[in-house]
């Protein structure tokens, strides 16, 4: 990697948003470490770096405390400094807590919540002692609901945004900005993972994961503190969310995460 340009972090950028974001930065002049825990991840960076931007791809589960230092490591032992780190890696479940997996509900927590604690820590401290850097965490407009029929899921991208914001002022005196990026449905293959195809929100109208992450990155280097991406219909949804109380926005919630019964066509992106 050459050492005129600036360096970035992108987790999950395997596809979807991460791997926008991480294409956002590319044409900032930026070169990369993309991760991800699937072997994607490398034509990920084939992808990327095809106009001579170097990208260097780790394959690493970030749901262990070994993967998220095993990670660190390999983004510093060439001795550079992160200039911005996007911490988007993150997965969901839906259905009735009572009837949906405990482990993959702890998948949540680790990846979600705990690796984004863990990457936090390292990645922050650095740039702290620096004076210098920019923080994005993907978390979600879930954060702003309570989710019958994801209620993990949506508690931990609570957890994110409430996290992003603090550290935003904590930070502020060290020279870093952090941003939280809120994306509402986006076209990726999280609504399969998470076992939602069949659901109203599942089979409902999503937004480009190129819009938000374009978004989220304005954001991030306009240093705004959060932002509902990307469609205008996402953005009112998240201003409406902080008015309406609580107990309707998790009913809606329940409904939009409730089978339909109807056919579902796989998302084209991951």
């Amino acid at each position: 990697m050459t050492e005129q340009r600036p360096l970035a972090l992108v987790t999950g950028a395997s596809s979807g948003i991460g791997f926008e974001i991480a294409k956002q930065l590319q044409s900032r002049g930026f070169d990369l470490i993309i991760a991800a825990e699937d072997k994607v991840i490398e034509n990920a960076a084939e992808t990327i770096g095809r106009d001579g931007t170097e990208v260097r791809a780790v394959q690493v589960d970030l749901r262990t405390a070994e993967g998220v230092e095993r990670l660190y490591s390999a983004v510093t032992e060439g001795g550079r400094a992160v200039e911005v780190a996007a911490l988007n890696a993150g997965v969901g479940c839906g259905g009735l807590f009572t009837e949906t997996d405990l482990t993959d509900e702890l998948d949540i927590v680790d990846l979600n919540v705990r690796s984004t604690v863990h990457l936090a820590k390292l990645v922050a401290r650095d740039m702290a002692a620096r004076g210098t850097g920019k923080l994005l965490f993907t978390a979600s407009i879930a954060a702003t609901m309570p989710g019958p029929r994801q209620a993990v899921y949506n508690a931990s991208k609570s957890f994110v945004l409430s996290f992003a914001e603090a550290l935003r002022e904590e930070l502020r005196p060290n020279g870093i900005s952090v941003t939280a990026l809120l994306p509402g449905p986006t076209d990726t293959d999280f609504f399969r993972r998470a076992k939602m195809l069949a659901t109203r929100i599942g089979q409902g109208p999503k937004d480009d994961p190129a819009d938000v992450a374009r978004q989220g990155v304005e954001a991030l280097f306009d240093n705004d503190r959060k932002v509902f991406a990307a469609s205008l219909a996402v953005k009112a949804a998240g201003l409406i969310n902080t008015v309406v109380p609580d107990p309707v926005k998790a009913k809606l919630n329940q409904v939009m995460s409730a089978p339909t019964g109807r056919a579902t066509e796989p998302t084209r992106h991951r």
